[in-house]
């Protein structure tokens, strides 16, 4: 009876409340979840489509938050990205050319011709529309587990009307094709962004060869000009990548038959997430998201070098791979846009800072003032023009200041001239470069003294050094035929008698390692850049020779063994005695190590078996080893090629890391260092594969591949026989990383 008596005046506001709660309990999660667009349905603001399993978003989003501030007003755009990590990573978008600047009269629906549109609300005007020729009465929409958005009939699912799959933006999710379509002629291509703020279509595109083989052509958008090839397709992988007949996170598949051509890539495991993305530099880069480290981590780049994609850094830029900053302006330059080279739109490239005198002349010589700064050990830009009838290095100069628009010239054996912009500057490890190539860059006359007053100001310090130098040269040899007179009655080798046990190394004669080897007869083993000796020196000690192989890529070995193990000590590296430089010649003395290699006893059947204990400490000896270079040194050294055959093993079987030929140094102000490749196949961590910079975490991964060589006493490399069916099941990583996800052990001991 109380419930009766309730006034009208407080039922409703109980009633309008209720319903109010009962409204959003019930559309809320709905709108949260939702997969699909119906007929009225609309998206706006913070409003989401999910996919069903959680894994893909489509919404409103601003590209490169961080940088937001260089935008106004603010942009937005619809797009797809991954829903189950915190990185914000575009995979599609719907209007990269047409961004919002309005997103509160902004909305995505179904228009009345049924096609997918994004209207402003406030002019009733289109921004963006799938442009369906639409013939069903209504359509829907729906965001699929494996990313592709789809505009279909309401009435049959099976009738796909549009999907975001056939209009890639500048990515590729797993099981999207990439190709033609020969029937309708549709082509799906990547094109790259313009920033990292701007989606908008950028320099560099990657499309399909319809021309000629199976291939993908990296080039300039709407141009000729071809910077890389994928390779010809082989039935596993592309020539030029054959990184990807390892890659067993993914399936591969070229098809092309009357109707389409197209390579079409999928995941082996679905809870894998991974992309492909052309890269603003002009790289392709396929990504997989690692957990542990809340980050992307790059699996395959193409091209490797950066430096490699056609005008990378812009007119006026010199590119270098083996820096931290990749980009640099040329002598004179300076950045045209610093805002833009920072969301890494690096096409202005950067402009001269003193313009130069050009068609100005000088009263007394009729000549400009201009003059030309040489750049040395850098491959040519492209595009130069040929004058074949200059037949001196001085009469191209003056073929250059003849012309005001010749802004560098090159002289070898033939006369080249460029004009206009300089692009493709590359400076580093420049192995087909010739010495004589040397690019002069026309500078203002301005810039050319500051240049000179540069040098001048070196050559003062140099000959300050020189003199100071040529001293102490005269200090040493008058002490070095005190040190004659006073071993005269000494053997010529007594002199290393206790080479061992002192603190330095020792500059061993030439002649006397011969001696101690016996003409080097005694042969222990050999690498890929020398061979290795037994010898021994007047007092019985027993040395371990190396004699490098070949000037070139020995001199550079033997540079980096000195500098590295030269100057520091550890119980589990290889102890360094000495070198030997005669002419061409250079030799490496080490402390002799009896039990030979760690792949002789874990390889080899005619070797007594390691014990547990034993391979234990070996493990344990290699991983000091290891931390020593890596935290304990001045520099972080990486070591790059750790293996069983660069273990060495004492009378003890304490374990010695050798070969320091491939080792990086890395100051303690860097946390990683981008260098040329190097190591061995089958230890190499997946940052060499894919180019990016090099930690010391890839002395880690090798180290990870010979512990589970040391547990099962067989080799990773064992599966080579299988390259060429493509089956690498028997390689450790591919064991562990199969494995490891549902909790099972890898069974590699036999």
């Amino acid at each position: 009876m109380t419930r009766d008596r309730i006034q009208p005046s407080t039922t409703m506001p109980l009633v309008a409340i209720l319903f109010i709660l009962l409204i959003s309990a019930f559309h809320t999660p709905c709108s949260a979840a939702r997969s699909t667009i119906l007929a009225g349905d609309r998206l706006t603001g913070d409003d989401r489509l999910v996919s069903r399993n959680g894994k893909f978003v489509l919404g409103f989003f601003q590209p490169g938050s961080e940088y937001s501030s260089q935008q106004t007003p603010a942009h937005w755009y619809i797009g797809l990205w991954f829903g189950k990590i915190p990185k914000l990573t575009p995979v599609w978008v719907a209007n990269r050319d047409r961004p919002i600047v309005n997103l509160e009269m902004s909305e995505l629906t179904i228009s009345d011709d049924g096609n997918l549109v994004i209207l402003n609300k406030d002019t009733k005007s289109t921004i963006w529309s799938t442009h369906a020729n639409i013939t069903a009465k209504n359509t829907t929409v729906v965001l699929m587990d494996n990313g592709n958005l789809i505009l279909g009939d309401a009435s049959n699912s099976s009738n796909v009307i549009w999907q975001s799959f056939d209009y890639p933006i500048d990515g590729l999710l797993p099981g999207a094709k990439q190709g033609v379509d020969k029937v309708t002629g549709l082509i799906r291509h990547l094109v790259s962004k313009k920033s990292l703020i701007d989606p908008a279509p950028g320099r560099y595109c990657v499309e399909l060869d319809t021309t000629g083989p199976g291939q993908f052509l990296y080039k300039l958008c709407n141009s000729s000009i071809v910077y890389y090839s994928s390779g010809e397709w082989n039935g596993h992988y592309f020539n030029s990548m054959p990184e990807m007949n390892g890659a067993n996170l993914f399936t591969f598949k070229f098809v092309n038959n009357d109707k389409e051509e197209y390579f079409i890539k999928n995941v082996t495991d679905d809870k894998l997430i991974s992309v492909s993305l052309l890269d603003i530099t002009g790289q392709e880069k396929q990504l997989i998201w690692v957990e542990s480290s809340q980050d992307w981590v790059t699996v395959f780049t193409q091209p490797k070098d950066q430096c490699d994609v056609y005008a990378t850094c812009g007119p006026f830029t010199i590119c270098n791979s083996n820096t931290a900053q990749v980009c640099d302006c040329l002598k004179g330059f300076s950045i045209r846009s610093p805002k833009d080279w920072k969301v890494v739109d690096r096409s202005g490239g950067c402009i001269r800072n003193v313009p130069l005198d050009c068609g100005a002349r000088n009263q007394s010589r009729n000549a400009t003032t201009d003059k030309f700064y040489p750049m040395t050990k850098v491959k040519l830009p492209a595009m130069p023009i040929v004058i074949e009838a200059v037949g001196s290095i001085d009469h191209c100069a003056q073929a250059c200041l003849d012309n005001c628009s010749c802004i560098a010239y090159s002289y070898s054996n033939r006369c080249s001239l460029w004009y206009d912009d300089l692009l493709n500057i590359k400076q580093g490890d420049i192995g087909t470069t010739r010495n004589e190539e040397v690019l002069y860059l026309r500078i203002s006359a301005k810039d050319a003294e500051s240049w000179r007053n540069t040098k001048r100001g070196k050559g003062v310090i140099w000959a300050t050094t020189a003199a100071s130098a040529v001293a102490l040269v005269l200090l040493a040899v008058v002490m070095w035929f005190l040190l004659i007179w006073r071993s005269k009655r000494k053997h010529t080798t007594g002199m290393y008698n206790n080479a061992q046990g002192g603190n330095g190394i020792v500059a061993f004669r030439y002649i006397d390692l011969q001696h101690a080897t016996k003409n080097f007869s005694e042969k222990l083993g050999g690498g890929s850049f020398g061979s290795v000796f037994k010898g021994l020196l007047t007092d019985s000690t027993a040395i371990a020779v190396k004699r490098l192989d070949g000037v070139r890529q020995g001199e550079k070995e033997f540079r980096a063994e000195v500098s590295s193990i030269g100057i520091i000590q550890h119980i589990n590296l290889v102890k360094l005695i000495g070198f030997c430089c005669k002419g061409s010649m250079r030799l490496l003395v080490y402390e002799y190590m009896p039990n030979l290699s760690l792949d002789v006893h874990l390889f080899r059947s005619n070797t007594k078996l390691l014990s547990w204990s034993v391979r234990y400490q070996i493990a344990l000896g290699i991983a000091r080893g290891l931390a020593y270079l890596h935290d304990s040194c001045r520099d972080c050294i990486i070591h790059c090629d750790i293996k069983p055959q660069n273990i060495l093993l004492d009378t003890s079987f304490v374990p010695k890391v050798a070969e320091f030929g491939m080792a990086k140094f890395l100051g303690r102000d860097f946390s990683s260092v981008l260098t040329t490749f190097r190591g061995t196949i089958g230890y190499l961590a997946p940052e060499w594969i894919s180019g990016v910079a090099i930690t010391p975490k890839v002395d880690v991964y090798s180290y990870g591949v010979m512990l589970l060589e040391i547990v099962s006493g067989r080799s990773n490399n064992t599966c080579k026989e299988n390259s060429s069916t493509g089956d690498h099941s028997s390689y450790f990583p591919v064991q562990v990383a199969r494995k490891l996800p549902s909790g099972g052990r890898c069974g590699l001991i036999g």
